[in-house]
């Protein structure tokens, strides 16, 4: 530390900010939260889930990329309550655009049938990006003991995967944003939105 500066002025120096410091945190964290944005929509909802060691070790690379390159160097507490605030209210207006039903399609994949009945969906599954071995994994977890309890599996827009059974007839209300809907047989929905 220079002779010549003050303790509480070190102090103001490494918590503190520079206007042009804080434009270039402000303008990182929208470029990044576009740029995750653009990513989650070209790569598809999958990046959004963690299912295996690999895809939470990327998670947290991703995180430490974007906060490193937000903050800047170095980082301050000023820069990182500034970078959260922005992302946060970007995350606010980007909900508020979310619920013009146009918007949204562009943000978001719209669910993606992963399973009709027994059979998987191949192409869905590969577009996903999502295994056998995860998809099994997914059945599993919601108590799946045979691929004959399977009325159709969903992956949501938000990357998780949805499990309907047999049994109780599917209200078709709930598959209308669901993307090849109509492929799913008569013999698992209700008529006209009703239980059989």
């Amino acid at each position: 530390m220079p002779m010549n500066v003050s303790l509480p002025d070190q102090l103001m120096e490494e918590l503190g900010i520079t206007g042009a410091h804080a434009i270039a945190v402000v303008l990182s964290a929208v470029g990044i939260y576009l740029a995750f944005l653009v990513f989650v929509r070209i790569f598809g909802q999958r990046v959004l889930m963690a299912m295996s060691t690999f895809d939470v070790v990327i998670t947290v690379m991703l995180g430490s990329v974007a906060g490193r390159v937000i903050l800047g160097h170095p980082p301050t507490l000023t820069s990182g309550i500034l970078g959260l605030a922005t992302l946060f209210i970007l995350e606010a207006v980007f909900g508020q655009l979310r619920s013009s039903l146009r918007v949204q399609r562009l943000m978001n994949s719209p669910a993606r049938l992963l399973m009709i009945g027994p059979q998987i969906q191949e192409k869905t599954l590969k577009r996903s990006h999502i295994t056998p071995g995860e998809l099994h994994g997914a059945l599993r977890r919601a108590g799946i003991r045979s691929y004959q309890e399977i009325a159709c599996v969903l992956q949501e827009p938000g990357g998780g995967i949805s499990v309907l059974r047999r049994g109780v007839p599917l209200d078709p209300r709930l598959l209308t944003d669901v993307a090849g809907a109509d492929r799913i047989p008569a013999e698992f929905l209700g008529q006209d939105g009703s239980e059989k």
